[in-house]
């Protein structure tokens, strides 16, 4: 791959991560609830459905997918229910009790509230179970790797490239953007609103998911 092919790709790839969607919901939510630290779990768990849907486009798989009404219906229906029960839990979540005075922020962010692995594995499967990012990638990777040239060095400098982008944004844009509401979370009137905030967002894109074409 040429430089000026991955610069091109570079640039690409930071306009997608900028991008608002379930990734960015789930990663500003995590940040709010768990923590910047703690959030960095969720992020991976999205990398690692980015790699999935790289690696399904480059066996082939994806066209596949793209070309069954039936596979991509099923994975999109998952996903698009999935998202919906993330936001109707959300929208349900009791706010953290604590001492009066106290930093409710602080208590939700206790090690016990959430398990790394299981922030890792909705980061996951937020990401994993929507179709339509495999039918782009399936536009978007070609754009960018060169038949005449060994295929394994291309896709991995583009995963690597990606990936690392998108980590980059998810942690140091929406997570640190997410801190802003920080104060709000300090009284359980302020959690309520954050937390149906946020489901009707999982919600939305949920519904919309389920709603497209």
């Amino acid at each position: 791959m040429s430089f000026s092919v991955w610069v091109a790709l570079l640039a690409a790839s930071v306009v997608i991560s900028f991008t608002p969607g379930a990734g960015a919901i789930n990663t500003m939510g995590n940040a709010l609830k768990v923590g910047l630290g703690r959030a960095f779990w969720g992020i991976l768990g999205q990398q690692a459905a980015l790699v999935v849907h790289i690696v399904i486009v480059a066996a082939g798989l994806g066209v596949l997918v793209a070309n069954s009404p039936l596979a991509f219906d099923a994975i999109r229906y998952a996903g698009a229910a999935y998202l919906v029960y993330l936001g109707i839990r959300q929208f349900l979540a009791k706010p953290v009790e604590g001492d009066e005075g106290a930093d409710v922020a602080t208590a939700a962010d206790a090690p016990a509230d959430e398990s790394g692995w299981s922030l890792f594995r909705r980061g996951l499967l937020v990401n994993l179970l929507n179709p339509k990012a495999i039918v782009f990638f399936l536009a978007f990777l070609p754009q960018f790797i060169r038949p005449g040239e060994p295929l394994l060095p291309q896709y991995l400098i583009v995963a690597a490239t990606v990936v690392l982008v998108d980590v980059a944004v998810m942690w140091g844009f929406f997570a640190v953007a997410a801190r802003s509401f920080r104060r709000v979370t300090r009284s359980a009137r302020g959690q309520t609103v954050l937390n149906r905030v946020f489901g009707s967002l999982f919600l939305a894109v949920g519904v919309a998911l389920a709603a497209s074409h």
